[in-house]
């Protein structure tokens, strides 16, 4: 039998997601440097649409502009795209500059 999201994995899948156009370079110990197309982001993680073969479970380590280095783990995948969730939530600030510079 599926188990039901805790309280607060259904909060954070609840949370306000942007659409963005965003490429980046990702890095897997499984699939070395890769680029990603971040297709829309919220402060606790993101989603992309060309998944290089990442599966549940993995790390990936990105450089978002303002952000940073940052860590993501992939949370879910369905055909070609794949769900992450960041590390660390995001402080808004730096969220509302990040969102300045990956929005469409």
């Amino acid at each position: 039998m599926a188990q039901a999201l805790q309280n607060s994995d259904m909060n954070l899948r609840r949370a306000e997601r942007h659409r963005s156009n965003y490429k980046v370079i990702a890095e897997s110990r499984r699939h070395g440097d890769q680029y990603i197309h971040i297709v829309n982001i919220s402060a606790q993680g993101f989603m992309i649409d060309n998944n290089p073969g990442y599966e549940r479970g993995e790390r990936v380590e990105l450089r978002l502009p303002i952000i940073g280095r940052i860590e993501a783990l992939v949370i879910w995948t369905v055909a070609q795209r794949a769900g992450l969730q960041f590390e660390r939530v995001l402080r808004f600030p730096d969220f509302q500059v990040l969102l300045n510079e990956i929005r469409p």
